[in-house]
Order: structure tokens, then sequence, then C-alpha cells
């Protein structure tokens, strides 16, 4: 059953608070909006509203973890990543605080919200803060099992959620490990690395694909850093040709972390499938996909084009 992995967040951060007393969330006036409002009402003595004030958030959030408690810190993307860089890095990165950042309103995924709440750049600011993992889940299965590995996980993190409805695409019995991509489906031709609600599309866009001929390796990049090195060198050195796809700026998260690593390892021809270094717009989020060039029409047209630079 496909459900918002905002929402999805909430009701597994309730379940696993019944056997893990050691955690709690922080919000910023934003229960609703993170769907962190189903833990809340669990337990809602182990939340903590700031209100209206994101540096305050992540401060006051840091500051608690020194108890010895996992800390969720709730909030939208645009606000985690910008409005508080500062106590981000200086006050949880620096200090390797387990603080968990868990941001749901990011990219075109916001949609309705528009330009002002669609984070176009915060896996390239969290990317950048030593000490910091950047996760981003494709459905709810992966995002229980991140949720499970971060419990035990002792230093800081950013996670993505959606607000979009994601189906399932990986098993009931999936093991989330730390900086490994699984790959869902394997190919030869082209090498497609997709991350959160790309990945769907690309499987879409592997379908289209197969109907021209072409067999596209298509990998869940999961984790944007650190980043799976070995599938996607191993995956690569066998179809010379990669398209990322991702709901971000193209410049900064995915596609920079994946040919930042190609560029020093396996030089190969690139396509990008992203927001094109502007901001978003108010929308229907499947129309933003499509006008801003991220459709699996996209991915696939950029999978041949990238195949045709080929030596």
């Amino acid at each position: 059953m496909a459900s918002p992995l905002r929402i999805e967040y909430g009701k597994i951060l309730a379940k696993l608070g019944k056997d893990n007393k050691n955690f709690v969330t922080f919000v910023a006036d934003t229960g609703s909006g993170t769907g962190t409002i189903a833990f809340i009402k669990e337990f809602p003595e182990r939340n903590f509203n700031v209100g209206i004030a994101e540096q305050n958030l992540f401060a006051t959030a840091a500051g608690f973890s020194t108890l010895g408690i996992t800390v969720f810190a709730n909030t939208y993307g645009v606000f985690a990543a910008c409005r508080a860089a500062d106590q981000v890095r200086n006050s949880i990165g620096y200090p390797k605080m387990n603080v968990k950042i868990v941001a749901s309103h990011v990219g075109l995924d916001a949609g309705a919200d528009g330009a002002s709440h669609q984070s176009v750049e915060d896996l390239a600011v969290m990317r950048a803060i030593p000490n910091m993992i950047v996760l981003v889940p494709a459905d709810r299965i992966e995002l229980e099992a991140m949720l499970r590995h971060l419990l035990q996980h002792p230093g800081p993190a950013y996670m993505r959620t959606t607000r979009m409805a994601m189906e399932d695409i990986h098993p009931p019995d999936y093991v989330y490990r730390l900086g490994k991509a699984p790959v869902l489906t394997v190919g030869r031709d082209v090498t497609i690395l997709a991350a959160g609600v790309l990945v769907p599309r690309a499987i879409k866009a592997g379908v289209i694909l197969k109907e021209r001929g072409i067999n596209a390796e298509i990998i869940n990049c999961s984790t944007i850093k650190p980043l799976d090195r070995e599938t996607i060198l191993t995956s690569v050195r066998k179809t010379r040709a990669v398209v990322t796809a991702e709901d971000h700026n193209i410049l900064g998260g995915l596609g920079s972390a994946v040919s930042e690593l190609l560029a020093a390892e396996l030089p190969s021809p690139m396509e990008f499938i992203g927001i094109r270094d502007t901001f978003g717009e108010s929308g229907d989020t499947e129309e933003l996909f499509t006008k801003y060039g991220m459709s699996e029409k996209h991915i696939a047209a950029a999978a041949e084009k990238v195949m045709a630079k080929k030596k």
C-alpha cells in the first residue's frame, strides 16, 4: 500500500518507541507536517516542541543528546539545511552529537508549497558537513530499516522523507547496511543511479528502455554519504555510461557525489536528472516533475543520450 514516508516515519517511531525508551523527538511546530505526530500522540512526554525556532531546535537537541539519549529533530528541509545551518554544523556535526535530523518537504516533492518550501539544496549542505551521514529512503521498508540502524548509530545523521505516497520496492526482509546501495535491476548497457522519489521513476524508465532493447542496471543510492563506491564502480566498469536521478539541484547532491567518485576512479560519460540550478514553483508534483525534466521519460531519454557518448 502506497503511503507518504513522512506519515510512515511517525508510525514507525511510535512502534520502535515501545521497545526502545532511549530516544525522544524534537519539533519546531511541525509535528503534523513531518509526520512525527503519531509518535507524539503515543509518547507525549518524550516530545519537545521548541516553537517556530529552528536554530533553537537543533542547538537544544544537541544539548539534550549529551544526556546519552538519541534525539530525532524534525522540521522541513529548507529550515534544517538553510535557516539552521550554523547550529547543524557547529552544535551537531562538529562535536559529533547523537542527533538525527529528519526532514520532510524536500525538492519538488513539496508540491503546492512552492519554492520557499521546496528544498533543492539540503543534500549539498548536509553532505558537506563532516561527520554527517546523509540518507534518502525509497520506501517505507527501507525507511524502517534505516531508522533501526540510526538508533544504533552514535553520530549525526540527516534523512529525507517524502510528501508523496511511495509504493514498496524492497522485500519485507530487506536489511539496510550503511553505505550499501541495493541493485534493483541488473543490466549491462547503462547504469541508472537514483535516490528517493526518483527511484520508482528510474524503475519505470528501465521498463521503457527494455522495450527499446536496452538493459539498464538500476541502483537505489539511498545512502548519499557515505557513497557505495564498490557497487557504483562495479556497475560502471560494466556499462561505461551513467545517469543519476534525484529530486534536488544537480549541483551538490547525488549527481555531484557520483561524478566526484568517477572523476577520480573511472571517468565515464554521465547525464544528470534533477533540478537544474533553479528554484521550483507551486504545482502538482507529477506535473512539476514533467516540467522540470524529471519524469521516467526524461530518465530514459538521458540513458539513450549517455549511451551514445560511449567510445
